[in-house]
């Protein structure tokens, strides 16, 4: 899959088969519209594209939100999608100026121009231009005009795709890691930095490798402690992760960290990335790290047991 940081790389094609949207989580919902894609360029000899946005919009109409959380970062999903073999990505940045043309003109310079759309699958709820505007209706009128052919996706797929997001996001931050994979169709995952931490883990027996999660929009789950295996380069091992503010040390920050299993090396810089496949237990402050200790002896029992059934 090609990638382009912005449209103006993107070098026009001659038989485009183009969606549109966000595609956080690249979920079960997700799928089905992007083999649609492939299935299209397929029978027509096209090459997909899809034609996404970040930051995402939200972050730039309304900055003061910052409830906005998102399933996968820009990379995340990237990197989802190139595993479903979309030929082009197009991460176009967001802005004001961008929002502000109108509808018209994003058809024509935009889809027509740039991309080169011969065919384009969206959704009936899809707006588009200065103060969204532009929707199904407007891409149906030009198509003649510039020569493209518009596949509507049906309501109830949209419905089922934003239900999906929505409960996806739900489930994550009750802890419901189950339904949220279902949903998804793959474990839900953490991407981030091995950083040092203050070798807590460690005293007590059980060594962790710190996250840094620099993408302050990435949605984490509820706190708690979860069976997760690791990716780290082509290597995968088991573990049991921990999310919360250590109760039991008083500590005042959130804390993202896994403990590998049969693990002994310095990976501190490198970049992991954490499946999440069960939910143990939530957070919770003991009376002492002996009593902390003899509680993960038993997580570390569970955690094996829910990895290996």
């Amino acid at each position: 899959m090609k990638i382009y940081n912005h449209i103006d790389d993107f070098q026009r094609l001659d038989n485009a088969v183009v969606t549109i949207g966000t595609f956080d989580g690249v979920h079960q919902g997700h799928r089905q519209i992007i083999a649609r894609l492939k299935e299209l360029a397929r029978q027509t000899g096209g090459e997909t594209v899809i034609l996404t946005f970040f930051p995402h919009p939200r972050m730039i109409i309304h900055p003061e939100d910052q409830d906005l959380k998102l399933i996968t970062t820009i990379h995340e999903r990237a990197a989802l999608l190139e595993q479903l073999g979309v030929d082009h990505l197009i991460i176009t940045p967001f802005s004001r100026d961008f929002s502000n043309q109108s509808a018209e003109a994003y058809i024509r310079d935009v889809l027509v121009n740039k991309i080169g759309t011969r065919q384009i699958i969206i959704g009936y709820d899809h707006r588009f231009g200065k103060d969204r505007q532009g929707g199904l209706s407007d891409l149906q009128q030009a198509a003649p005009v510039y020569g493209f052919e518009v596949i509507e996706i049906p309501a109830q797929d949209i419905d089922h795709v934003a239900v999906s997001s929505t409960r996806i996001r739900e489930a994550l931050l009750k802890a419901d890691i189950e339904q949220a994979n279902n949903f998804l169709g793959y474990p839900f995952f953490i991407t981030g930095k091995v950083i040092r931490g203050n070798q807590i883990g460690r005293q007590i027996g059980y060594p962790t490798a710190n996250l840094l999660v620099e993408e302050n929009y990435k949605l984490i789950p509820a706190d708690g402690i979860f069976a997760v295996t690791v990716q780290l380069n082509d290597e995968v091992f088991q573990g049991m992760a921990y999310i919360g503010h250590r109760p039991t040390i008083n500590g005042m920050t959130r804390n993202i960290e896994v403990n590998i299993f049969d693990f002994n090396r310095d990976i501190y810089h490198q970049v992991l990335q954490m499946n999440f496949i069960h939910f143990v237990r939530y957070d919770v402050k003991f009376s002492s790290l002996d009593g902390l200790k003899d509680q993960l002896a038993q997580d570390r029992l569970n955690v094996l047991a829910l990895l290996n059934n």
